[in-house]
Formats: C-alpha cells, structure tokens, sequence
C-alpha cells in the first residue's frame, strides 16, 4: 500500500473510517452515494443555471451498486424531475463506464434535438469494502477511495458559446470473450463469505490489457491523427520490415500530432506508467494521473475527471487544443474518446484547496521507511491481530 502511489489524504466510505466495514448496510451505501454525488448536482445546477426540470436525459453509472429504486429513481425524485425524463441506471461496468455513458448520451442525442444529459459517475465502496484475507482481493482496498463527478451535457447550438468541450469522437472496445481478461476483475465471495472484489495481476492480463489497447488505437488513431502522421507511421514500419526481415520492433505513432493533452485513468500506479511506455508519454503528459492517484486515489468511473480537473485547474488547457481519454473497465473494456476545447479552462473546481501543493516534491509515502521493511519471510511470524493493534495505535496517535 505505501508502494501504490497514493497519498495520505484521500477519501474512504464513512463506515470504513468509523471501524463498521464488516458489517455495511444499505444505508451506508445510499448514504455515501448522497455524500459523494448528490453534492455535485447541486453544484453542477448552480454553475450552470440549468434548472433540473430541463434535463432530458439522466444517466448514473455506480458498479458496485444496484438497488431498488434505482440510483437514477433516486436522483429524479429528490429533484423532481420532469416525468418524461430519460433514465439510465447503469452498474457492473467498472471504471470505464463514464465513457460507456457518454456514449450512450451521444447516440441519444441522435434521435432528440435540443436535449440536456446528465452523467453522473462514481464508485461505491461501503458495503464492497474487503475484510478477508485473500491478497488479491485486498489490493482494492488499498487503491479504490471516494469520489465521484456529474457531467452536463448539449445538443442545442444555442449553448455553444457556453460549452467548454466538444465530443470529436469515442472508440469502445470489449475484450470479454478473452477468458484471462474477462476474469481479471470479478465482485466474489472469498472461502469464508467475506465479499469484495477480487483483482488478479498477472502477465496473461497484462497481455490481454495490452491487446485490447492496440484494439482500440486501430479504430481510434485513424480519427485523431492528420493525414501526414498517418503516411509517416505506415512508411516508417514498411521501411523498418523490408530492411530487417525479421520481426520488427514495436513503432508507435506520435499521438501528439493529434492532442495536446493526455487523460489517464488513476488505476494505480503500474496503470500509469504502462499507459506511458505504451503510448510515448514524457512526464509532463503523465502528471494530471499520478496526482489524481496521489490525491484522490481511484474513485473508478470518475477519476478520469479529476485528471482533466487538474489540468484546467493547472491552467493548462486553452482554447483549440484536444484531450485524448483512456480508461479501463472490468469486463475487460478499453475505452477512448477525443475531446476539443472551446473555450480556455481555468476554473480551480476540486484541486482548489490543494493546488498549491502539486505537484510535490516527492511522491515517496511517509510511511514507506516504516513499513516497508515487512516482507513474506516476516509476515510469516506477525499475526493479522498484532498488525490491526498497530494500525489501531497509529490511528489513535493521529487522531490526538
């Protein structure tokens, strides 16, 4: 966990944090969910001057929680909404399903001019919060916090002066008839009842990860680059094959003749830089993701937000330029889409409280030098019981 590349001050379910994580209701759920992204609403409506009666479209995504009514049945009825709404409750689609939303909202516009769509996008992790033993089904626990993001959405070009992005284009892919891929991330019961989500990490997934990205780049690369970068790649890997005569090595466009900017999904820490190796990214490209993790954690479907949240609040992105997202889902799904930049974004949103502290000069978590000295050989001999003593101490002593 120190490892991971998260900080000290991101955001868990409130029952986790008051000790109740073994035994979560659905009251903590619901509750969380009001906390997390009820609150963006109220903030979105205000923003905006949209009032909720105008909504015409509402689309919720939350995996890892289905209820009855719906989360959507939830939101229409706290702001009464209009009863011709259309409402999409979507759940189980992991942390890509913010795009899946989106695109839902793309192709509904097709059929209704001068709509608003909402998109709301979070995680819940009350009653899905791991107190079993099995390690790979800990790892959620030691990446996945809170958090969440409500999107506004327009097909009338009467708010095209007021808009800050357009949709140029979105590529979903779906790699769920890859059997490693589709049981790389699975919400189970371990061997004592315990559930949670159980997330396996091996080099099948790596290269069923890897695939379904090269998947998506065919169909999405011909979109966003220009002509002349698109002639460059095919010359240069025809050159490179009829002068080695054997397997090549891997020539990967310039992805920056296409966008200026680069949201990666807040995965982990291992998700971020292959993301960067993968696509040629410098550092620069891949701050907005490590602070994102650094300071939020992976909120699932919303992170990918907070990335672009910290490049407007950074002041980074102007009138012109183009945003490239990509993120992942459990499934597995790779999903991408291209945004350009109307007007230049400067709003401080989330980061405000803290964007003068990122980025830091060391990602190092201060507890690395204490704790990182536990390894197999000495966990042989520590009780489960002894570490929970001693995470209750430090507990204690932070709290006083």
């Amino acid at each position: 966990m120190v490892n991971s590349g998260i900080g000290e001050n991101t955001y868990a379910p409130k029952n986790v944090i008051l000790g109740k994580e073994e035994n979560p209701s659905l009251i903590d759920s619901l509750s969380d969910m009001d906390d997390i992204f009820l609150k963006t609403l109220d903030n979105l409506f205000a923003k905006s001057g949209i009032s909720p009666q105008e909504i015409d479209i509402l689309v919720v995504n939350v995996s890892l929680l289905s209820c009855v009514p719906s989360l959507t049945s939830q939101v229409i009825n706290r702001y009464k909404m209009r009863p011709d709404i259309k409402a999409f409750n979507l759940s189980g689609m992991g942390c890509s399903a913010s795009l899946v939303a989106i695109d839902l909202v793309k192709h509904l516009f097709k059929t209704q001019s001068n709509a608003f769509a909402i998109v709301i996008s979070a995680e819940d992790l009350s009653a899905k919060w791991y107190c079993g033993k099995e390690q790979c089904m800990m790892l959620p626990n030691c990446i996945m916090r809170s958090g969440a993001c409500s999107m506004l959405f327009t097909n009338n070009n009467a708010f095209k002066n007021r808009s800050i992005l357009k949709l140029n284009c979105i590529v979903r892919i779906h790699y769920g008839s890859n059997d490693e891929a589709y049981n790389c991330g699975i919400e189970m019961e371990d061997n004592q009842g315990y559930q949670g989500f159980r997330l396996v990490l091996t080099k099948k997934l790596v290269k069923a990860v890897a695939q379904s990205l090269i998947m998506n780049m065919r169909i999405l690369v011909p979109k966003m680059l220009p002509l002349r970068e698109i002639i460059r790649y095919l010359i240069m890997v025809s050159f490179q094959k009829s002068k080695l005569k054997k397997s090549p090595s891997l020539i990967t466009p310039n992805l920056k003749k296409g966008v200026e900017h680069f949201c990666i999904h807040p995965g982990g820490k291992g998700v971020i830089e292959g993301f960067g190796k993968s696509l040629g990214l410098n550092e620069y490209d891949l701050e907005p993701s490590r602070m994102t993790l650094h300071r939020f954690g992976n909120m699932g479907a919303g992170s990918i937000w907070f990335v672009l949240g910290y490049m407007e609040a950074k002041k980074r992105i102007k009138k012109g330029d183009r945003i490239l997202m990509i993120s992942f889902g459990a499934g597995l799904k790779c999903n991408s889409c291209v945004w350009e930049v109307i007007k230049d974004m400067e709003d401080s949103n989330v980061w405000a409280d803290c964007l003068d502290k990122y980025p830091p000069n060391s990602l190092v978590n201060p507890f690395m030098e204490k704790f990182a000295w536990i390894n197999d050989e000495i966990m042989s001999f520590v009780s489960l019981d002894d570490i929970r003593e001693s995470l209750s101490l430090l507990i204690k002593a932070s709290a006083c």
